[in-house]
This record gives C-alpha cells, sequence and structure tokens, in this order.
C-alpha cells in the first residue's frame, strides 16, 4: 500500500473520538506494521515525564526488552537529544545502536512534536537493507503531526 493510500486510513483513525488515544496511536501502529511490507516493528516512544529518558508506548510487532531509553542512547535517545530525523541504513555500521532483534537491518527514527517540543518519536525497524527513502521521512513526519493532534 502506498503512502497515498495510507494517509486517509491514518485520519479516519485518529478522528475516532470513541477511542482513547492510545487505543488510535495501537491501530496507526498496527496499520503501518501491516501495510508496509520493510515496516518490520512500529513504535511510539515518548519523553518519561521530566527525565532523561523515553518510555516506550504503543507498538506493533515483535516484543522488546527496550522499554526506557536514556537520552543519547541508541537511535531513538540520539533523536531525543537532536530533535532531527535519524535514518540508518544498515544498524551494524553504528556504534551506538541498541539491538533490537538480531533481525534488524535498518531503523528510522522521526520526532514528534506538540507546541514545538520533541515530546516524543516513531521508530521503526526493518529486517530489510536500506529500504528507508526520503518518502519515508516526508509521510511519517506527517503522520507525526496528526498524532500530535491527539495528544
Amino acid at each position: 500500500m502506498t503512502f497515498h493510500q495510507l494517509r486517509p486510513q491514518i485520519e479516519e483513525i485518529l478522528g475516532k473520538d470513541s477511542l482513547t488515544a492510545d487505543e488510535r496511536i495501537q491501530k496507526v501502529c498496527d496499520l503501518l506494521q501491516t501495510s508496509v511490507p520493510y515496516y518490520d516493528w512500529v513504535g511510539f516512544y515518548f519523553k518519561n515525564g521530566d527525565k532523561e529518558e523515553l518510555k516506550l508506548g504503543k507498538y506493533a510487532g515483535e516484543p522488546t526488552d527496550h522499554e526506557i531509553i536514556p537520552f543519547g542512547k541508541g537511535i531513538c535517545g540520539q533523536v531525543a537529544v537532536s530533535n532531527k530525523n535519524f535514518v540508518v541504513p544498515d544498524v551494524k555500521a553504528q556504534n551506538n545502536y541498541i539491538a533490537c532483534s538480531i533481525h534488524v537491518k535498518a531503523e528510522i527514527v522521526v520526532p514528534l512534536f506538540k507546541n514545538g517540543e520533541n515530546i516524543g518519536q516513531i521508530d521503526i525497524d526493518s529486517h530489510t537493507e536500506d529500504p528507508f527513502s526520503h518518502e519515508d521521512e516526508v509521510f511519517l513526519e506527517w503522520v507525526n503531526e496528526r498524532v500530535a493532534e491527539i495528544l
């Protein structure tokens, strides 16, 4: 399914006021993980209160032990500090990578802003080498803008 085809489905999910924000975010994770062939794990991490760490929110894919990630550690922790997208075509080439699964070959993390503040991020792992393009970044930035509206 193309990103263009996914946009209205995401709008519909996020617009369902009968569901909690967590339920809507879970449905977005599930949709992305099942609709984009190289999105093998899709999850949201959020700033954990006043702590300098991220806490795992809703996700779709294999369970992970990485429920808390300190700022600066791994790709997610680096994005929490840099406030910039981070595309990793080959996780083996990263010296500050936290391995979630031996199958993960690539990762993309896009920060989620609310009122100009980085409050979290969407994290996607892929079992495919170098699958992410500029289109993924643009699409995931759009997803985060929509998710921020319900938070």
